[in-house]
């Protein structure tokens, strides 16, 4: 009988292995991608600077923070600060990737860099952790297999978005999208006390401060949750090193 150790997994195995993966996400992709659209042209955004809204910044939770706070005229530092904030966590992605990908040449990282989000580092993270003896070639396979899916739905939805504009229904409730999404990846995550703990103090603040003008509270409850993870693993780790 053929092997089926990780070690036998072909690139182009890993790659369809990534696709399957990634495919379930278009379920919450293409609503979430087509109410941008519609928002950005409501917002008074014409179809290319939609479009080029989405491919350069291509990072939907800082794109609908940064098209709110320019609808509401803030200023541009604190629409800039509120997006980069909201993307702090891809910099966490790519720590916590370099391990599995840091070998990759340069070229395939800096693709990797800008395709890093959060459905192409969920998938990653758990099938290079259950499967360690992947290669560095095969693993960015997976990595791009993920992602096969989801690109060209969030670009082609977001032009659909864009074109029907105001003409969506309401009964649509495309907004549904956005939460549904990060709870679908954030929730398999809190695996550890100090994930959980991190996640009930980033929403016991953001909660708290829903009164903070220009959406700051989610910059401090950002803020405040990675510092709770990070000294519960403080702790944790002590209490290890002390048994």
């Amino acid at each position: 009988m053929p092997s089926t150790t990780p070690k036998k997994r072909t690139r182009a195995g890993a790659f369809w292995k990534g696709a399957a993966d990634g495919a379930p996400f278009l379920l919450v992709v293409a609503p979430f991608a087509m109410l941008f659209g519609v928002l950005a042209t409501e917002a008074g955004l014409d179809v290319l600077e939609t479009l080029m809204f989405s491919a350069v910044v291509f990072a939907g939770a800082a794109q609908f923070t940064a098209l709110q706070l320019m609808q509401e005229n803030a200023p541009t530092a604190i629409v800039l600060a509120s997006a980069l904030a909201v993307n702090l966590r891809v910099a966490m992605y790519s720590a916590s990737l370099t391990p599995w990908i840091g070998a990759a040449p340069l070229w395939q990282r800096a693709i990797a860099a800008y395709f890093t989000v959060d459905q192409s580092y969920a998938c990653s993270v758990v099938q290079f952790e259950k499967e360690p003896q992947m290669t560095v070639p095969q693993r960015m396979a997976y990595f791009s297999g993920v992602l096969s899916p989801i690109v060209p739905t969030w670009y082609i939805s977001t032009l659909f978005g864009a074109l029907v504009g105001t003409q969506v229904p309401d009964t649509w409730a495309l907004d549904f999208a956005l939460p549904i999404t990060f709870l679908a990846l954030v929730a398999p995550m809190l695996r550890t006390p100090a994930h959980v703990i991190a996640a009930v103090v980033a929403i016991v603040t953001s909660l708290l401060t829903a009164w903070v003008p220009y959406s700051l509270g989610l910059i401090i409850a950002g803020t405040l949750g990675m510092m709770a993870g990070a000294q519960t693993e403080l702790v944790l780790e002590r209490r290890k090193a002390n048994a």
